[in-house]
């Protein structure tokens, strides 16, 4: 009876591709922060990395040509995103289809554009060509690339605009032209596209002690601060980290980092889910039951709330509080360490997260784990893992592939299998 249970268990785990648990917050060290880098323009036709556009180095090869009638046409995403302008001349939309990281990168530069100019918004003028405008192999004609401008076309804005790029994790900048940057990125079938991960290595956990730690340094058995409720809400509590989804302590990925009021700070790999407020939230207040959603890092906004454990002045909470989303930026990390917990949840670096990723809920995801929770509870253990992605999530994320419709999925997680 235990055995099909366990077995249903595991099929239905189809809803959680848990290897690719991505994760969360950038740590502050030993309790200090680095100083913000300056960012510097590029000059009018540098581009960036110094290497051709389709070496390995940048964007990697052309892969083919996609049309509207090609197999390869679904791997193109239409971007609806508002705080985008696109210059749509062909009247067909084309400019809004692209590729899943392209669209991703795309969306975090907008963000960046209204950080630093507000009022002005990111323009594209040209994506997708479908009708042969460019040079032959152009990376256009598999939607990876965007020519890009600012919504007031101010050309003096043009040279920093290429650098909010570079930072925003385009794969090949270039400052084309005095009229527009052109952005390119890797296939998402390139190994070197792929974003799996989780937290980095230096962000910070609670103890049960009272002391922090940084998560590259946290062992399984150890009881870390985290979120009592199912959707994130709740009391504030300790438990048990049981094992780690994914842990490689050398790799390097792009995280999201989401600033908040509140002065908290959370990096997280694009596919990792956190909680957000549904609809208009207050600063500091805690949260109505039910009141919370997640959500991909790569789509959290500002102006959305998330939890913190802590407010202004170090105010600590018994349950985490509302705190609204001031900024989010792009940058690399080192370091990739997913811990799971007996709740599923874990506050870092003052944010309350989730473990999980890649699929589109967290109710899902913990309800896919169930087994593995079974089984630490029988023996103690979850089984044998050293660094890289445990197992359980192996297994999850090859049921995930063969049995669940893709649109469920995270894109960039589900290309983590080749990693």
């Amino acid at each position: 009876m235990l055995l099909s249970t366990l077995v249903t268990c595991l099929a239905g785990c189809a809803f959680l591709l848990s290897p690719v648990s991505e994760g969360c917050g950038p740590g502050r060290g030993n309790g200090k922060r680095r100083p913000p880098r300056k960012l510097v323009p590029l000059a009018y036709k540098q581009f960036t990395p110094n290497v051709g556009e389709k070496t390995l180095g940048a964007s990697g090869r052309y892969e083919g040509k996609i049309t509207r009638n090609s197999e390869r046409f679904k791997e193109l995403t239409p971007n609806y995103n508002p705080d985008i302008i696109f210059k749509d001349e062909e009247n067909t939309g084309a400019d809004r289809l692209m590729t899943q990281r392209c669209k991703d990168r795309l969306n975090s530069l907008a963000i960046s554009v209204m950080n630093l100019w507000p009022g002005v918004r990111l323009r594209v003028t040209e994506g997708w060509d479908e009708d042969g405008h460019h040079s032959e192999e152009s990376l256009h004609y598999e939607g990876r690339a965007v020519d890009i401008t600012t919504s007031d076309r101010d050309r003096n804005k043009y040279a920093m605009l290429a650098r909010l790029a570079v930072e925003a994790g385009f794969d090949w900048v270039y400052y084309e032209s005095k009229y527009h940057i052109h952005c390119s990125v890797k296939s998402d079938h390139s190994v070197a596209a792929k974003s799996g991960g989780c937290f980095p290595g230096e962000a910070l956990v609670i103890l049960e002690s009272g002391s922090q730690k940084p998560v590259s340094d946290l062992r399984p058995g150890e009881r870390v601060l985290v979120s009592s409720g199912s959707n994130g809400s709740g009391e504030l509590v300790f438990s048990e980290v049981l094992t780690f989804l994914d842990r490689d302590p050398k790799t390097r990925k792009l995280f999201y980092t989401l600033q908040t009021e509140a002065g908290a700070q959370l990096s997280l790999t694009a596919a990792h889910l956190i909680f957000v407020s549904k609809e208009n939230c207050s600063e500091g207040a805690v949260p109505a039951r039910d009141a919370l959603r997640t959500v991909y890092a790569s789509d959290a906004q500002p102006g959305q709330c998330v939890l913190v454990s802590e407010g202004k002045g170090g105010q600590k909470h018994r349950e985490g509080r509302l705190s609204r989303i001031s900024r989010v930026t792009v940058k690399e990390m080192k370091g990739v360490f997913a811990p799971l917990t007996q709740q599923g949840t874990v506050v870092v670096d003052g944010v309350v997260a989730s473990c999980y990723a890649v699929v589109d809920q967290h109710s899902l995801a913990h309800w896919a784990f169930a087994p593995l929770r079974l089984i630490h509870s029988w023996t103690g253990t979850t089984g044998g893992h050293s660094d890289g992605i445990h197992w359980y999530s192996q297994l999850l994320h090859w049921l995930g592939r063969k049995l669940l419709d893709s649109g469920r999925l995270h894109p960039l997680g589900v290309a983590q299998d080749n990693r």
